[in-house]
């Protein structure tokens, strides 16, 4: 069985220079049949100008869910996201993560029930996701190697992400030592199995709540998929005001109570007691 309807659901909150050079990347995807939900955690009138702006270029189906903003609301408005769509497959990522070209391509191809997928991400340096524009994101310049090296980008391991060959994506998934965890900006399944789960955990602020979701998702009998070297986005740099030691304090207690007891039913979710 593979995805009849898929849908993109990017977060975002006041971030309308990145937002638009996302919106760039998903106007190149190979596969085009897909649905770009944008799930606006408040932000103000620039990053309604961009949605505006692609409307009108008319070359994405977009729907825009926002609500009013009172501080980091994110698992909220992706509830709400989820709620309202009648997509039956969701891909998950960031509005400061821009899409390889094959990217939906990829997450349709691998999909498969009773799993979901956990991509990969490069993370960006500042130099070099200020040099990003249309025109490199259109040629797909940004993708290559040599130019984030030539940009500012550390030529490190990190970059394997971005290696052609299918092969050795493949092996490189087989021997990583890393998790197959469900990860904000690039993970993928059924909408049905969300739901299931009732969605993100609204108790949860900045800090492991995307994970934590993943982990009700293995409670629930999905079973994850590593993909991080065969679908790939880029990182855009930038700081984040709502991390601190508090929340994450707060999420882990959350967390190691969901893996203690095995639950998969969220109580404050897409459906409220």
């Amino acid at each position: 069985m593979k995805p009849q309807k898929i849908g993109v659901v990017i977060t975002t909150y006041n971030s309308p220079l990145w937002l638009k050079n996302v919106l760039f990347g998903y106007e190149v995807q190979t596969h085009k049949k897909f649905t770009v939900l944008i799930a606006d955690d408040g932000s103000g009138q620039p990053t309604r100008d961009v949605i505006e702006f692609f409307k009108t270029r008319n070359t994405l189906k977009i729907e825009h869910l926002w609500h009013d903003d009172k501080g980091f609301q994110k698992c909220q408005i992706l509830n709400k996201t989820i709620a309202q769509t009648d997509c039956d497959y969701l891909i998950f990522t960031d509005g400061d993560c821009i899409p390889e070209p094959n990217f939906i391509a990829l997450h349709e191809d691998l999909a498969e029930p009773g799993y979901f997928l956990s991509g990969g991400y490069v993370k960006l340096t500042t130099p070099v996701s200020t040099n990003i524009n249309e025109e490199n994101i259109a040629n797909g310049k940004i993708f290559e190697r040599s130019w984030l090296i030539n940009h500012g980008q550390p030529n490190s391991h990190k970059l394997w992400k971005l290696i052609k060959n299918k092969t050795i994506k493949s092996l490189l998934n087989a021997i990583t030592p890393t998790k197959a965890t469900w990860n904000g900006m690039n993970s993928s399944t059924w909408t049905e199995a969300i739901k299931a789960c009732n969605g993100f955990n609204e108790d949860m602020q900045y800090g492991g709540l995307d994970r934590e979701l993943g982990e009700r998702l293995y409670n629930y009998g999905l079973k994850s998929k590593q993909v991080r070297y065969s679908i790939a986005c880029l990182h855009l740099d930038h700081p984040r005001a709502y991390d601190n030691p508090e929340t994450w304090k707060k999420n882990y207690a959350i967390r190691n109570e969901v893996k203690r007891t095995g639950r998969y039913w969220n109580e404050n979710g897409i459906v409220k007691k």
